[in-house]
């Protein structure tokens, strides 16, 4: 296994390379954690291994988007998520507020990793997060410098970019690098085979420099994800992928079969499929809030569910809806599994979930099996 440097170590070692025993195989069944060495633990928050990595991270995390928060918002915030707006919002003490708000919310109930993958996202969670690195996991995607776009599909401009990027975000060092793959299909095999090399030589390197303590993808392809796990198990360390709250594994030939073959840690993007799992607009005066509320808790128990996702990443408006997301773990710890009756309130809302979703994001639905 490769697991990731301790933090005391890593910040020390500088560019010590991590060890690690290719074919080894992975222990998947741990004993109880040291709550001791559980970053920012909470009793009342459950924690999950991260794979080969060893962190152990809450089984609800943050994801850095922040779609609809004029929602929550004072008149006149226009950031949509990447919108052009939002270059001035993370110079804007308002916004900065509403997220250093929901960072402390989630520091507050055991929540220890956020997931930023947009300069923006990194720049805004980097702000709030200074001073306070000791208490959550910082994942970082600087996805217009990785090889969604040709000109950064070599190993040299990926690290190029890493460092450009840390240096933009005053960040020494990050928990996780997790390169965004390109999300359109690509025919060329040479194209995907230099996309390939580039991206496992890049991410090695920048563990090996010092520079990130764990390494992964994200990726919409799960064939691609699937061989990547297969191929690369020291690189890729962690996946991101797609999950929403109507996913199941496939029977057979499924990419959850290699994440439990080699041991990789999952976070599961879109658990509320672009929010097209609710009613309202996520307004603390909708008359849908509660409703709302319970359907993602649902969401979230559900995908739990599945012991090879490590966590899944919403994006959070305000502390409220941090609230709302440790109440789901709560429940997952009292309750158990949804019972027949919670079981069938969320396949109606999915029903519902399928007939909102935008044209735009008409692809989720090929991710209902993984």
């Amino acid at each position: 296994m490769s697991p990731c440097i301790d933090r005391r170590d890593f910040l020390s070692a500088g560019a010590v390379a991590v060890a690690a025993t290719a074919g080894a195989p992975p222990v998947l069944a741990a004993a109880k954690p040291d709550t001791a060495k559980i970053l920012n633990y909470r009793p009342e928050m459950e924690y999950r291994r991260l794979g080969k990595t060893g962190l152990m991270v809450s089984a609800v995390c943050l994801g850095g988007h922040w779609k609809r928060l004029a929602t929550v918002m004072p008149p006149g915030f226009q950031g949509a998520g990447y919108s052009k707006e939002d270059w001035n919002n993370v110079k804007d003490p308002v916004f900065l507020k509403n997220r250093a708000d929901v960072v402390t919310r989630c520091i507050e109930r055991g929540i220890n990793y956020v997931d930023a993958c947009s300069p923006t996202e990194i720049l805004a969670y980097s702000k709030v997060l200074a001073g306070r690195r000791q208490s959550m996991y910082f994942g970082f995607s600087w996805h217009i410098r990785e090889p969604r776009y040709p000109e950064w599909r070599t190993a040299a401009k990926l690290i190029e970019g890493l460092e450009l990027s840390m240096k933009e975000a005053r960040l020494d060092y990050i928990d996780l690098w997790r390169i965004s793959l390109p999300m359109e299909a690509i025919a060329d095999l040479d194209v995907v085979n230099r996309i390939e090399e580039a991206t496992i030589t890049a991410l090695e390197r920048a563990r090996k420099q010092g520079k990130a303590r764990c390494t992964g993808v994200s990726s919409h392809n799960r064939t691609w994800l699937k061989y990547l796990v297969e191929q690369y198990p020291e690189q890729i360390q962690v996946i991101l992928f797609p999950y929403t709250a109507a996913s199941r594994k496939v029977p057979d030939d499924s990419l959850f079969d290699a994440v439990r073959a080699k041991d990789t840690g999952v976070f599961g993007i879109k658990p509320f499929a672009d929010n097209s799992l609710f009613q309202g607009d996520s307004s603390p005066g909708s008359p849908v809030a509660e409703e709302d509320n319970r359907r993602a808790r649902l969401a979230l128990r559900y995908i739990l569910e599945n012991p090879a996702i490590t966590a899944p990443i919403p994006g959070l408006l305000s502390p409220a809806q941090v609230d709302n997301a440790a109440l789901a773990i709560e429940e997952r710890r009292r309750e158990g599994k949804l019972n027949r009756r919670q079981r069938a309130e969320l396949e109606q809302a999915t029903r519902g979930m399928w007939a909102r979703l935008r044209p735009g994001y008409a692809w989720l639905r090929e991710w209902r099996e993984v």
